[in-house]
């Protein structure tokens, strides 16, 4: 296996815990513990990402290398690697829950690759660390699997997120009580590779806030723009640096939640501490995707009663964590007037993109605005029309605007999302015909609204067919890949995530990868809800 190049920015400029070893513990004046992986008893490669591997110069004999599985299944270090476990904070689920860290995650090191760019990699379920709190540091195989399918799917949508390199089998069992209800079992256990150019949340900057360790705030926050975002650093006067920061951090988030709700994806536990300062999609848990079209569903079992996390209120929690990080760096800024600005651009960006993307999978050139809020001839009435009868209907969310894109502008018949895979795109045959006539007037008004814009077909088609993806790790096939993995079988894994690798291409012979939920699915453990250990 080729050796990899470290530079190691993070721990070499920012100060270590100075109490060393895995025991639980409250650490202050620290951004970091030093903690090595705990080895497993037989670490054997599961899955990998060609793209990512590539990204850090390895090639297929690297991967393939028991080296590479010994490395990143946590038994053996690389020259150069020097393995932490980073202090953070979050609010969680709307209250402050103090001290949190890298309780199962071991960062190896910041890799820099021939193009020099900067690889943090990292290992999830590499065993405790002093941020463990009552747990084992642990993954299991059924979320290892979710982390790594769905980190590589988003990339593959054009999403911004984390990255995954590989999935590894421990040759070990984890204890888990999958839904918290007194039903422990043992499973299989796996660590991943995730890889993303910095893991730094929210939480990272709200622990020193509110322990008033000010200074050490400060030196994080100029860290933070001078390792990840070089474009700031040359500003010379320190506040309107970190006011630009703070703008920027905004503006990512803003546009990375309008690709989640272009996707259908519900992270399912957007906690502070689960928010990237880099607006990349992190932490993988119990995530899920929209099947048929319900801003108001949560795949989080924790989240059922309150719903806090649920699909269409995913803009607004992203505004309301943002708020929490302005009130953690507010201390250095000591101005609000910026902060509040950056949040309202936020929302009035947020809406932009979404109108953008949402305009983009309707195959409109240009966004049409009303009047007012109710105006029947503005787009954004087309659009909240269009999401009153996709749930009313119980539509499925991707395959309708997949279809949508071969609609016929001149005869917009109903029949083209009743017919094909697995009967159409309705979910009930009675939520169907309750909505049918409301369906055809859309359709009708749709097609009138795009015959305005003049585009040719076929460019029409090509435009929505390059936005609105065939294939997604729908929930009940991460599942069926799951079910096979624990019983020694990897190749629905395989095939699955090949297919995730080019989602806006049809796909000859995997039609079933692109089918909608099944019944059997829509209760079944893993493939509707799940919980935080998911």
């Amino acid at each position: 296996m080729k050796e990899l190049r470290f530079d190691n920015l993070f721990v070499r400029e920012l100060p270590a815990d100075p109490v060393l070893g895995r025991h639980v513990r409250q650490v202050h004046g620290a951004c970091y513990s030093r903690v090595e992986p705990t080895p497993v008893r037989a670490p054997a490669l599961l899955a990998w990402s060609p793209e990512v591997a590539a990204l850090l110069g390895l090639d297929e004999a690297d991967v393939r290398s028991q080296q590479f599985a010994e490395v990143f299944g946590g038994n053996a270090l690389l020259p150069g690697m020097e393995p932490y476990a980073a202090c953070y904070g979050g609010h969680q689920f709307g209250n402050w829950a103090g001290q949190l860290g890298d309780g199962r995650a071991i960062t190896l090191g910041e890799a820099i690759n021939l193009q020099g760019q900067r690889w943090e990699l990292q290992l999830k379920g590499a065993g405790p660390t002093p941020y463990s709190r009552r747990a084992d540091g642990r993954a299991v195989l059924r979320s290892s699997i979710r982390e790594f399918l769905c980190s590589e799917a988003m990339h593959h949508l054009g999403v911004p997120t984390t990255r995954a390199l590989s999935l590894v089998a421990t040759g070990e069992q984890v204890v888990r009580d999958m839904f918290y209800d007194g039903h422990p079992r043992p499973e299989p256990g796996a660590v991943v590779c995730r890889v993303a150019p910095s893991f730094i949340r929210f939480g990272n900057f709200e622990i020193f806030a509110s322990r008033g360790e000010e200074p050490l705030l400060e030196r994080l926050i100029d860290f933070t723009i001078a390792r990840d975002f070089p474009a700031l650093a040359a500003e010379r006067d320190p506040v309107a640096r970190r006011v630009a920061w703070f703008e920027e951090v905004c503006r990512r988030t803003a546009v990375l939640l309008a690709h989640w709700m272009r996707v259908g994806f519900v992270h399912g536990v957007m906690n502070t501490d689960n928010m990237s300062i880099l607006g990349l999609t992190i932490d993988y848990g119990p995530y899920g995707w929209i099947d048929d079209f319900d801003p108001e569903w949560t795949p989080n079992t924790t989240d059922a009663a309150g719903r806090r996390y649920r699909f269409g209120h995913q803009p607004r929690i992203a505004h309301w964590n943002l708020w929490q990080l302005a009130n953690a760096v507010y201390p250095v800024l000591q101005q609000v007037e910026p902060l509040e600005r950056a949040l309202v651009g936020y929302a009035e960006l947020h809406e932009a993109e979404y109108r953008r993307m949402m305009g983009a999978k309707l195959g409109l050139a240009s966004w049409r605005a009303g009047a007012t809020d109710d105006d029947t001839h503005g787009d954004g009435y087309l659009l909240d029309e269009l999401h009153r009868i996709l749930q009313a209907g119980e539509m499925d969310m991707t395959l309708f605007f997949r279809r949508l894109a071969d609609l016929d502008v001149a005869e917009p018949d109903p029949v083209l999302f009743e017919t094909g895979l697995d009967a159409g795109v309705f979910y009930a045959e009675a939520r169907r015909a309750a909505v049918a006539r409301d369906f055809a007037a859309w359709l009708r008004r749709y097609a009138v609204r795009v015959a305005e814009e003049g585009v040719p077909v076929e460019a029409r088609r090509a435009r929505m067919n390059a936005v609105n993806p065939l294939y997604v790790p729908r929930n009940y096939l991460a599942q069926q890949a799951i079910d096979a993995a624990e019983q020694g079988d990897l190749g629905e894994l395989e095939t699955l995530f090949d297919v995730l690798r080019k989602p806006y291409e049809a796909q000859p012979g995997r039609e079933r990868f692109a089918a909608k939920r099944p019944d059997w699915a829509r209760d079944k453990a893993g493939c509707s809800m799940l919980s935080c250990s998911s």
